[in-house]
């Protein structure tokens, strides 16, 4: 899948029903049409005008979700491109509990369970742990996998609290500095890596090679020690040593394929599915 753009308008099926929708490859998430969906769950006639008195009453309300409700050139059917009022995909699950329809009832039932069952998680964590044994398993991963897995994302907290302790606390920073390891070794930023996979919003580390895993655990571990012998403060501190221990994982990366003669960098994935625009 080449990438032409960061933002792909596509097409979802509801109950044989069109739903716009815009992949946006640097936010790693969907924009829906909010006509469209609307106009699913509400069979409406007219979409549109049930949307702008469901705007202005939730605007009257107080609601947040007029204030997140942006804007995207989307495809009309006479083929133009006209720009449409959009919601991510928790703003479109917050409008679907907004929407009287027996259609919003599945939908509201799952929220609610979903929301149960994370509360229930910060009273028993062991549960989420189960919880993403369940997923993998389901998934057709062996126990052996999944065991790494888990390793690997202890790992990764250790790493974060390591960069924690030095002046990093925002998520977004969090994201430059494990850029800074991935393009260090790989050549890649995380989201590029993901597009080359055919990954959305799909866990990068979960379809990986065995060699790619244990190549981001050599950057991500040899970044954590490097922080603890020389204690970077801030950011920029920190993107000078992501980027020394993304080198050490491309080293390893530079023998590896010395001796394979062939590169450890995989189109290949775990789905069973692909995406098409």
């Amino acid at each position: 899948m080449e990438k032409t753009s960061s933002k792909k308008n596509t097409i979802k099926i509801f109950e044989n029903q069109n739903i716009r929708t815009v992949w946006d490859s640097e936010k790693e998430d969907y924009y829906f049409s909010v006509v469209d969906v609307v106009k699913v769950l509400t069979d409406s006639s007219n979409p549109r005008k049930y949307w702008s008195v469901l705007k202005n009453r939730l605007k009257q309300e107080g609601s947040e979700l007029t204030t997140i409700c942006s804007q995207l050139k989307m495809q009309s059917k006479d083929g133009k491109f006209y720009k449409t009022d959009v919601l991510d995909t928790k703003g479109i699950l917050r409008l679907i509990q907004s929407i009287p329809s027996p259609k919003a009832e599945p939908f509201k039932l799952w929220l609610a369970k979903v929301g149960s069952e994370r509360i229930d998680e910060t009273f028993d964590p062991s549960k989420a742990v189960d919880r993403a044994i369940i997923v993998y398993k389901a998934q057709g991963f062996n126990d052996a996998w999944i065991e790494k897995r888990l390793k690997g994302i202890l790992h990764r907290f250790q790493l974060t609290d390591t960069w924690k302790e030095r002046g990093i606390n925002e998520p977004i920073e969090y994201g430059i500095l494990t850029n800074e390891i991935y393009k260090a070794w790989s050549g890649m930023k995380a989201n590029e890596y993901k597009a080359y996979k055919g990954l959305r919003k799909e866990s990068l580390r979960d379809n990986m090679s065995d060699l790619e895993i244990l190549l981001t655990d050599i950057g991500e571990t040899a970044t954590k020690e490097l922080a603890k012998k020389y204690n970077p403060i801030g950011l920029e501190q920190n993107k000078k040593i992501a980027r020394r221990g993304g080198n050490i994982a491309k080293n390893t990366r530079n023998n590896l394929e010395k001796e394979l003669g062939d590169t450890v960098i995989s189109k290949e994935n775990n789905m069973n599915k692909k995406y098409i625009e």
